[in-house]
């Protein structure tokens, strides 16, 4: 996102500091695909233990807890981020008030992943995530109709190539048969040709020499009801 698709600024939000400790920990330790650098050589990731933000970060990983008191610009009472507020035995009944923070946009990220997002977007939390005007990501296990009432039933296991060609997110592609003599007509082995040859069950792999020619027909060349494939 930070590399490709134009984002700035992204929050990767938790319920409870241990999660959050978890997060840091993989962003460290990964390794993208088109480079040799970790992650965090590449771009400064901070998880908040503090109200202030390091305006170098594009990466910001909080809790839920520690997101609220950083846009009314208070410290956070020890113990808050310890337990899931959707557990806590007592609750208010009231949502939390959020406020405008001139130090905390609306629009200072892009993008917001809500991690367990079934269990940390309702009731005294919700208004925390909606302040900020950001694409929301939510990521869960454990969905409920509450999770898709907020998503809108957007889910991303659910959004097929046809439907992103159409919006223009992927490009479409045409598929190419080639054919081959031995596709078409089959081939022999001869004798003493070296073979490849694998078990079915174990996946094992060993070289044997052929012994006598054996010819096989196009239709034989993937399947085969013998306790080994040749190759």
């Amino acid at each position: 996102m930070l590399k490709h698709a134009g984002a700035r600024r992204i929050m990767f939000l938790v319920d409870t500091k241990n999660l959050g400790e978890q997060a840091e920990q993989e962003f460290m330790a990964f390794i993208p695909n088109d480079d040799s650098r970790k992650f965090t050589e590449l771009y400064n990731v901070q998880r908040l233990t503090s109200p202030s933000i390091a305006n170098d970060s594009p990466v910001v990983i909080s809790t839920i807890q520690r997101m609220y008191a950083t846009l009314k610009g208070e410290e956070l009472n020890e113990g808050a981020e310890d337990e899931n507020p959707a557990e806590q035995k007592w609750r208010r009944k009231e949502p939390l008030p959020v406020f405008y923070n001139a130090k905390l946009p609306p629009e200072y990220f892009d993008v917001v992943v809500i991690n367990q997002c079934h269990r940390s977007i309702y009731n005294l939390w919700r208004q925390v995530i909606e302040y900020f005007d950001a694409y929301l990501i939510g990521l869960t296990a454990t969905p409920d109709n509450r999770t898709y009432g907020f998503f809108q039933k957007n889910v991303v296991s659910e959004y097929t190539h046809e439907k992103a060609v159409a919006d223009k997110v992927n490009v479409g592609n045409e598929i190419y048969l080639i054919e081959t003599e031995i596709t078409q007509g089959g081939e022999t082995l001869k004798a003493e040709q070296l073979v490849e040859k694998r078990e079915r069950e174990t996946r094992a792999r060993r070289w044997e020499t052929q012994d006598d020619e054996q010819a096989y027909a196009a239709t034989q060349l993937d399947p085969s009801r013998d306790s080994s494939r040749k190759r």
